[in-house]
């Protein structure tokens, strides 16, 4: 490595490997998840318009929701119905120990981001004397996947979105977005309703109040990001020239895979709903009506995000699943690392692990922003979690940390398109784990 380049991450590839500090003196090697990507991928036959799961609720178009997703669960047992019921949490942690069986090893050591936090600690559940070092970085609830992950995160927006507004208002001279918080919420609801009477096109784009909605649910973990993007938005709300750099928030698109040759368009989505309709079907209830019910109170108490979170999704109509669902409650040492503000894994999700695993210790980056942690140029952070790698020993307490300016910087600018090697996906994206 090149002085000042990123410290190397131990990455889940088949074939691949890395000897770095942060992997201990060993080579590591590991499987890509069944499914996904290059191994036996998985396809649903579906048009992008049937990839887009996060709708908002509307009366006048529930109906036709509840309707797509019954067609995506149909498509998805037609295109696949053999294979899906196989793609689990549970059988990937099993061919992970069949990978250390191959490998000759007697335990494994282990460093999963977001999804990967919880196929970790499923895998300290069915292998508790197999694991070894084991980081957890931005960590799922066991208990919460998967329905109660994906409502979290209108839960979760509320204080970003609050914390935004504050931020944005000490800084009014300039932004001049409002010069106190409440003067701030309503500059930004007066837009989002500007916007579903008249679109605002941006890049060839039409951009609703409800893709605001949506695009600043993630932004807002980083005040400045989401300032900046907002900014810019009502410029072109007004037909003025924007920063089209500043506004992929509400411009980029997420949760596309970097398909090779071979690969189904459509097998991110594919292999999402394989998992978190999958691992716990009894999560989702079978009646759309009680989506409807839940869209409805949500959006009332997380007006930012409760709708998307909480309506209708393809996994009320398909199969139950082949196992239940596994309780996380085991003493396998783990090493649990998370940032206070994180758009997809609240910090309560990751102090609900932390209970779960009785062993763990707990690593809280104060002010840090971003979903990922590791490593960060935070000498606190990454101090801690490449000493627990290379000997062993976890902290003898829990670890509070707190951001710096720069470790926030990179993870606004340097780390947008950096693969998480324990997600199901090959970059981070505001609609998946």
């Amino acid at each position: 490595m090149a002085p000042g380049a990123r410290a190397p991450i131990c990455r889940w590839r088949c074939g691949r490997s890395c000897r770095s500090p942060s992997c201990g003196s060993t080579t590591s090697s590991a499987s890509t998840r069944a499914g996904w990507g290059e191994s036996s991928p998985v396809t649903c036959g579906l048009t992008p318009d049937e990839e887009e799961w996060l709708r908002p609720y509307k009366k006048e178009t529930f109906a036709k929701d509840v309707a797509w997703a019954r067609k995506v669960a149909d498509k998805c047992r037609a295109k696949a119905g053999a294979t899906l019921p196989h793609i689990t949490t549970r059988n990937t942690a099993r061919d992970l120990d069949l990978l250390r069986a191959v490998l000759g090893e007697r335990k494994i050591s282990y460093l999963g981001y977001s999804y990967g936090t919880y196929l970790g600690a499923v895998y300290t559940q069915l292998f508790p004397g197999r694991a070894d070092r084991f980081v957890l970085d931005s960590a799922v609830d066991p208990a919460l996947a998967w329905r109660g992950m994906v409502q979290w995160w209108a839960w979760g927006a509320e204080p970003a979105f609050d914390r935004w507004t504050g931020w944005a208002a000490a800084r009014s001279e300039t932004y001049g977005l409002g010069d106190t918080p409440k003067k701030v919420d309503r500059t930004f609801w007066e837009l989002v309703a500007r916007a579903d009477r008249k679109p605002i096109e941006l890049d060839g784009l039409l951009l609703t109040g409800d893709d605001i909605r949506i695009g600043m649910r993630a932004a807002v973990f980083s005040p400045q990001t989401a300032t900046e993007a907002f900014v810019e938005l009502k410029k072109a709300a007004d037909g003025q020239p924007a920063a089209a750099r500043k506004l992929t928030a509400f411009t980029g698109t997420t949760g596309a895979a970097r398909t090779a040759a071979g690969v189904p368009a459509d097998n991110m989505t594919a292999s999402f709903w394989a998992v978190v309709c999958g691992d716990n079907s009894a999560a989702w209830p079978r009646n759309p009506e009680r989506y409807r019910q839940d869209a409805i109170a949500d959006k009332g108490r997380y007006p930012l995000f409760g709708d998307f979170a909480s309506s209708i999704k393809p996994c009320a109509f398909w199969n139950p699943s082949v196992e239940r669902a596994t309780v996380v409650n085991n003493r396998a040492g783990s090493l649990i690392v998370q940032n206070e503000w994180d758009s997809q894994t609240p910090l309560p999700s990751a102090q609900a692990l932390h209970k779960d695993l009785k062993r763990s210790r707990m690593v809280t980056v104060l002010g840090g922003e971003g979903h990922g942690v590791y490593p960060s140029g935070n000498a606190c952070t990454d101090g801690t979690v490449t000493g627990y790698l290379l000997s062993g020993k976890l902290p003898a307490k829990d670890v509070t940390c707190r951001a710096t300016a720069a470790s926030n910087a990179d993870a606004r600018q340097n780390r947008k398109g950096d693969e998480l090697p324990g997600s199901p996906l090959p970059e981070r994206a505001a609609d998946r784990f």
